[in-house]
């Protein structure tokens, strides 16, 4: 393929997938149900898209792979809420640590017990465990572990959606009356999307869910080579 023909390609598909997601944001404003989440709707469209025009995965990688690469940057912003809430952090330390390391540890387990139960290969399960996490950690420990970070990242939209919309129906049932357990809920089972939702539903469960999807991205990070180690 010629350099002109890359760079309109790469134009293309970035300008599509930017667009998609807007769509999607606009569409969820208007109905704010979990089958309207950009996380959703970008996705199938530009799966339509690449099918139609019979594009294949590594065609559209390659084309937007500049998107993918702001994932480090984004990791690194992760800082800013971190510092912004440490006094909130140091107030309940000892429950954040307990929290995050509890809800870790539940989220790989299950995740490894679900590919052995569906008889998953060993990169599939690898590239499930860190599902939990928000996209950019969950791409890093990915590939730390001996995972596919692009399958990873799959694997972290469908828990996202899935899990906000699931966590708003167990907030009916569960007793969960303060803002912290209600908000560790989501970004401990949802990352982004259920940070996001958490944020619908009060302003300071969000603040709470987005901290919670901070630390618990971290540990993972840090706990990659023991989990590489465990699962190989």
């Amino acid at each position: 393929m010629s350099l002109t023909n890359t760079l309109w390609m790469s134009l293309f598909w970035s300008a599509l997938t930017i667009a998609l997601y807007r769509v999607g944001k606009a569409v969820y404003r208007r109905a704010p149900r979990w089958w309207a989440s950009p996380l959703l709707i970008a996705p199938v469209l530009l799966i339509l898209a690449a099918l139609g025009l019979h594009a294949t995965y590594q065609e559209y990688i390659r084309a937007t792979h500049w998107l993918v690469s702001l994932l480090a940057p984004a990791t690194v912003a992760f800082a800013i809420p971190i510092y912004e809430k440490r006094t909130l952090i140091r107030q309940n330390w000892a429950l954040l640590v307990v929290g995050v390391t509890v809800g870790s540890g539940t989220a790989i387990v299950s995740s490894w017990g679900l590919a052995r139960l569906l008889g998953l290969n060993q990169s599939i399960l690898l590239s499930l465990l860190p599902r939990s996490i928000s996209t950019p950690f969950a791409m890093t420990v990915s590939g730390d572990i001996g995972g596919v970070p692009g399958l990873t990242a799959v694997f972290v939209v469908i828990t996202g959606v899935l899990g906000a919309a699931i966590g708003e129906g167990l907030l009916q049932i569960l007793p969960l009356r303060s803002v912290f357990s209600r908000g560790a809920l989501f970004g401990m089972g949802a990352h982004g999307a259920g940070t996001a939702k958490a944020h619908l539903i009060d302003a300071e469960a969000g603040t709470i869910a987005g901290l919670v999807m901070v630390l618990s991205g971290l540990l993972n990070v840090l706990a990659a080579p023991a989990l590489a180690h465990f699962f190989r």
